[in-house]
């Protein structure tokens, strides 16, 4: 008797299943359709522009060559990264390559370029897709605030702090510099100099008779140092140190 009552149970429970109506089927979102795919298109170049621009905000920024003043280092067209990471600024050294926006005229005015193109292009620079330069220095750090910097010794070395150095990132036969200059540079401010000294107008060329408080740049205006060189890719990789240079430099 239990077990028929519990088949008896079972199969009402079955039939009162089958003669419930079925849920239709929910419409599906159209996942492939032309607004759709337009939509998703969006949303990822709006986030690789975001992040790209975080990136050139605070870690990377892309910049390129213009000009033959850092030649043997730098080439005309090479494409560099400078670091921005927080802080780095702060330890800027003897012997660092940076980067920096003119500082008072050094560059001739650049005429914006006019049309989609321009605009296009500004933007890009904006956001960190496409290498800045025109406004834009290239430079070797030489003195730093409270140093005194003096061309020339009897060996036609450059001094800092009374100590000779030996430049040798200089391309041979490249003459430290053909103009003597005595400087004492001022606090928060650099003496930069190119490394192919006698097609590079530095410090010295925008110094006048002032003593290193004209020719100097302002830490502030620095964009940040010189990280590697990403193109062309068989010049790929990091300049050569060139804080040893000045190891044995003394304290100011």
């Amino acid at each position: 008797m239990t077990d028929d009552a519990s088949r008896d149970e079972t199969d009402a429970t079955a039939r009162d299943r089958d003669t419930e109506p079925e849920t239709p089927p929910q419409p599906q979102p159209a996942r492939h359709g032309f607004w759709w795919r337009v939509r998703e298109y969006t949303m990822v170049v709006a986030i690789a522009i975001a992040l790209s621009f975080l990136v050139k905000t605070f870690l990377v920024q892309p910049f390129w060559i213009p000009s033959g003043s850092m030649e043997q280092t730098l080439i005309t067209g090479d494409r560099i990264v400078v670091n921005k990471l927080p802080g780095s600024n702060d330890d800027l050294q003897r012997g660092d390559i940076v980067v920096f926006e003119d500082p008072n005229g050094w560059l001739p005015p650049v005429p914006e370029s006019e049309g989609v193109g321009g605009a296009a292009k500004r933007a890009l620079q904006f956001v960190g897709l496409y290498p800045a330069g025109e406004q834009h220095l290239v430079k070797r750090v030489i003195g730093v605030g409270g140093d005194h910097v003096v061309c020339c010794d009897d060996r036609g070395r450059i001094t800092v702090n009374g100590a000779a150095i030996d430049e040798t990132y200089l391309s041979p036969g490249v003459q430290p510099s053909a103009v003597p200059f005595d400087v004492r540079v001022p606090d928060g401010r650099l003496w930069v100099m190119g490394d192919n000294r006698s097609n590079s107008e530095d410090s010295r060329a925008h110094d006048g008779r002032s003593g290193g408080s004209e020719g100097s740049v302002p830490t502030s205006v620095v964009t940040g140092k010189v990280w590697a060189v990403v193109w062309p890719i068989g010049r790929f990789g990091t300049p050569p140190d060139g804080r040893a240079v000045f190891s044995q430099v003394p304290s100011r």
